[in-house]
């Protein structure tokens, strides 16, 4: 790999040390991007010569595509922070984007309604005994809607945040290799866009459709075909880095299913079962379950299938109950949620320092042990990224937003200077 000199930021080298080494960024919702964005936080503050922007390859799922590929795109997670994380921002990925309504599919659904009305009781009425109410009833089905919000909005932000200048929402002008899986609805089968016969497909459009959870949000069309998330099949597919002939693969995994039994023992919750939350927790976990249980036979698998390949996973404890009952689309538990990505990160990494720094530092990458060590370190201080974050380039700039920025740089200068 060619050496490649880059713009330095603060804390950062100027020539590029690191070669074979990708990231696989799995699922999760948009709790799962919030994790990952602290998580990413934490590893680029604790890990020097490391830098997330200037890696080999770059593999998504889900909500891990949107950070996936907006790393391969040089956006920092410094920036992602405040592209998913911070309000009152102009150009911030705010809730209210995944959250509208996906009228367009509704109206269509309603449409439909007396065509397949009309279908139900002529079906009855040939045969009322052979064909009962509810059998017959059972063709309105057809009329429920696929997905409750839109991801058209999502993909018209995606589209609009890649095409910004330094950026581009094309697979083949990417300078990194970046691969966003999602799955056939039709075939079950995974299809990885980025790949050869699927690198035409725009950015925004392939995220979209890895993402789409089913009963979320609709199906995405592409080429004729309809695509729905792409953990359906696997958690991390991180196999598709791994053939890329990376040396070091780093893995993020937010979604863990939670151990109600060993959390009062830590005196975290009390010791009631999640059956007393209702079927949202328990489908929670058993989606959580079923994923992990998966996550847990591929990582076993790729220490046999490539032998040669260092593959690094870091995902929350299983006992962490603010983890599991955050509420997903509140900006107040979204801060915490990424506090606590940060905190429980640095803790993994202290734990594992000496098993992982030989590893890391083949690839000229060196532990920040007395950092780690900094139990009052928050994931603020670990900012040290100034550069606005905006969706569109020719979008005008606020007195309040220029003020929020130079806040940023001079809070970004003034961490740099005590730690320099």
């Amino acid at each position: 790999m060619k050496e490649q000199t880059r713009r330095p930021g603060p804390g950062r080298s100027t020539t590029r040390r690191m070669s074979g080494v990708g990231l696989a960024l799995a699922g999760g919702g948009p709790l799962g991007g919030i994790y990952e964005v602290g998580a990413l936080i934490a590893l680029s503050d604790s890990l020097e010569g490391f830098d997330f922007n200037d890696l080999d390859v770059y593999v998504g799922v889900s909500s891990g595509g949107f950070v996936a590929a907006a790393l391969a795109n040089g956006i920092s997670p410094d920036q992602m922070y405040r592209l998913f994380i911070e309000d009152g921002d102009e150009s911030a990925l705010t809730p209210q984007v995944f959250l509208r309504p996906a009228l367009a599919e509704f109206r269509r659904r309603v449409l439909a309604v007396p065509r397949l009305a009309g279908r139900a009781a002529m079906r009855y009425a040939r045969d009322p005994l052979r064909a009962g109410v509810m059998e017959s009833l059972a063709t309105l089905a057809q009329a429920m809607p696929v997905g409750m919000f839109d991801n058209a909005t999502v993909d018209r932000f995606l589209a609009r945040l890649l095409s910004a200048a330094g950026r581009t929402n094309d697979f083949r002008k990417l300078p990194r290799k970046l691969f966003l899986v999602a799955t056939n609805l039709d075939t079950g089968a995974s299809v990885v866009f980025g790949a050869p016969g699927q690198e035409h497909v725009p950015i925004s459009r392939a995220i979209s459709a890895s993402s789409a959870l089913p009963g979320l949000f609709p199906p995405v069309e592409i080429d004729g075909e309809h695509y729905v998330d792409g953990a359906l099949n696997k958690t991390l597919h991180a196999s598709v880095a791994l053939d890329q002939g990376i040396d070091l693969l780093i893995c993020v995994n937010p979604l863990v299913p939670y151990d109600a039994s060993a959390a009062p023992r830590r005196g975290r919750i009390t010791g009631e079962k999640l059956n007393q939350g209702g079927l949202p927790l328990v489908l929670s976990q058993t989606f959580r379950a079923i994923i992990h249980s998966r996550l847990r036979v591929g990582m076993e698998k790729y220490a046999t299938q490539y032998p040669k390949a260092n593959v690094v996973l870091f995902e929350p404890s299983r006992e962490d109950a603010q983890m599991f009952f955050a509420n997903l689309f509140s900006y107040r538990h979204r801060k915490r949620i990424c506090a606590l990505a940060y905190t429980k990160t640095r803790r993994n990494l202290l734990a594992r320092a000496d098993e992982l720094a030989p590893v890391l530092a083949r690839h000229g990458v060196r532990i920040r042990v007395a950092r780690l060590r900094d139990e009052h370190r928050h994931v603020t201080d670990a900012l040290c990224d100034p550069r606005p974050l905006r969706a569109d380039p020719d979008e005008p700039r606020t007195v309040r937003s220029a003020a929020r920025n130079l806040e940023r740089s001079l809070h970004a200068l003034e961490r740099y200077l005590a730690s320099a």
